[in-house]
């Protein structure tokens, strides 16, 4: 029987991407072999809870929604996340996986939309960027870039550009919550004409840092 390391299952509004705003049932998963310099979830490193595959589905059902987004920490440092990623697809649920980009996709199902957190020089986690993993990204897919400071906006901008990563899928540039102001983002998106997706946390305009919003 597959077990899993859960912190948190709640129901929100998806706060980024493509469906924002939509009720989602979120999974985070426990633990993380980064260490972001802007994570807002370093609760979800340790302690939690263990539950069957079976049982964190049948939570997952309970909340009555379609949507449903696999997180962390990064989810996908547990083995079992591959087999729960699967069955949620298998029960006909939207399902979406948060991840670092630093854990091989290739095992990922297919059905489900990968969302692709690259790492920026401010991440403090450059390094661990898994470059080989934009071959298997589908167009259904996103790539998302959280940018700190100029430094992280023109590496972002010369990824996109040397990468072709517009051609790949949606790409989305989020302000660092309280550490770059949007506007300032947003200008120099519009002075670039970057082909991206401007993005805030919307869990985070309404409800702030609170755990399980």
């Amino acid at each position: 029987m597959t077990s899993l390391r859960i912190t948190e299952i709640f129901l929100s509004l998806q706060g980024e991407g493509l469906t924002t705003g939509v009720p989602t049932a979120f999974v985070r998963l426990t633990g993380c072999p980064l260490r972001c310099s802007y994570c807002d979830t370093t609760y979800a490193f340790k302690g939690g809870f263990n539950m069957s595959l079976e049982e964190v589905c049948d939570k997952v059902a309970d909340f009555g929604v379609s949507q449903v987004m696999v997180t962390g920490g990064e989810p996908l440092a547990q083995k079992g996340c591959f087999a729960l990623i699967a069955a949620l697809c298998d029960q006909d649920f939207s399902v979406a996986v948060e991840t670092s980009g630093a854990v091989d996709l290739s095992q990922v199902d297919q059905r489900a939309t990968l969302v692709m957190d690259l790492k920026t020089p401010g991440s403090g986690e450059m390094e661990r960027n898994h470059w080989e993993n934009l071959a298997f990204l589908k167009p259904s897919d996103q790539i998302k870039f959280v940018i700190c400071d100029r430094q992280d906006y023109d590496w972002s901008r010369r990824q996109l550009e040397k990468r072709r990563l517009a051609g790949l899928c949606e790409v989305l540039f989020s302000p660092a919550w309280e550490v770059l102001q949007p506007a300032t983002l947003a200008e120099w998106i519009l002075e670039d004409r970057l082909p991206v997706r401007f993005q805030l946390q919307l869990h985070k305009v309404l409800w702030g840092e609170e755990p399980g919003r």
